[in-house]
Parts: C-alpha cells; structure tokens; sequence
C-alpha cells in the first residue's frame, strides 16, 4: 500500500488436527489427505464399526508417508475402540491444537460441552441442491436423486431442493417421480406442490 504497509494472504497451518468421526472409513483418508495438504498433522479417531478399515487405510497412508520422505507419524489413527480415548483426546491442549467433530448431534455436542481443546464444528446443517435455468437437462435429474437417495444417512444428504422458478414446471414432475419411486417424501411451497400434484 501507499503507505508501506504490505497486504497480504498467509496460508499457516493449524498443527495437530484432532478429527473425531463416526462409522465412515472413507473419512479416515479424506481427512488424513485435507490435513496433510494444508500443512497439518492429524490424529484420527473413527467409528468402531470401521476399525480394521482404518486401521488398513491408515496404514496405507503411513506408507505412503514414508515413501515421500515424510514423518510416518504425521497422520496417526487412535487404535482403540474406548470412548476414554476421545476424552483424553479433547482434554490435551499442549499436544492438539484443534478438535473437529464430524458425525451426529450428539457427538458433537458431548465434544463441545467436554472439550478443552478449540473445537470447530457443526452442529445443525441444511444440504441443499439448486436447479439453474441454465442446467444440462440429463444431469438435472440424476444429480437429485442421487443426492438424496444413494445413501440417506449420511450427514451430505441432500435435505432441500432449491428450483428456479423459469425451469420449476420442466424440472419437478421429473424429480417428483423419480424420489416418489424412492420412497422419498416431498414438502414443498404452494407452488411447488402444485406442479407436483399437476404431475400425478
């Protein structure tokens, strides 16, 4: 700036990034690669029901660690199935920097309530789709079922669909029946429903 002062953007790591998630293994490489990429260390504690896939994606990770010259122990899995092990986790400020909470209401809120360590986190969400005037019509259809119904437990499932108004009559019918087939159950505004109930 004029006046010598330099602007400027900063990217700094976190440091150790404690993530605690539920039953999904996937998360275990996920969360190892997005902390990895930022510059961050990461102790990952998933769901019991995944262990043994943690554990074998976990060392995969730790492999591939080594392979490129980097610490082994930069990406570490909590092998323990013991709800202690989180309480320990979250209550050691001089060795995590920051908790992150991934999963349902309830683990979350026992995180945040117990927690000496900063927590980031989510605690009510929305998942939307949005339908553009402008969206390719064989994608349109697709995208919103599979959004709500390849897995409806997940805490990405699609809660909302948002249509523009312009595209609202050629779209909906379309995705009206294709949920319906589903099982899924649709609330709408006056005018959506209207286009539905138009529809059959």
């Amino acid at each position: 700036r004029p006046s010598g002062i330099q602007v400027g953007k900063m990217r700094v790591p976190l440091g150790v990034i404690g993530i605690i998630y539920e039953a999904r293994p996937n998360v275990t490489a996920d969360a190892a690669a997005l902390c990895l990429k930022s510059g961050n260390a990461a102790i990952l504690r998933g769901g019991k029901e995944a262990l043994h896939c943690n554990q074998a994606i976990a060392a995969c990770v730790r492999a591939g660690l080594e392979a490129a010259g980097l610490p082994a122990s930069a990406v570490q899995v909590i092998e323990t199935t013991d709800r202690a092990a989180v309480g320990e986790l979250i209550t050691m400020p001089e060795y995590v920097d920051v908790i992150v909470p991934r999963g349902g209401k309830g683990l979350i809120e026992r995180i945040s309530r117990d927690a000496r360590v900063p927590v980031i986190k989510h605690l009510d969400g929305n998942c939307h789709v949005y339908v553009d005037d402008a969206a390719d019509p064989d994608k349109v259809v697709p995208i919103v079922e599979n959004a709500k119904t390849h897995r409806y437990g997940t805490c990405n499932t699609a809660e909302s669909l948002l249509v523009a108004r312009v595209v609202a009559q050629r779209y909906l019918p379309e995705i009206g029946a294709a949920l319906a087939a589903k099982g899924v159950e649709m609330r709408g505004c006056p005018e959506s429903l209207a286009i539905l109930r138009e529809s059959g």
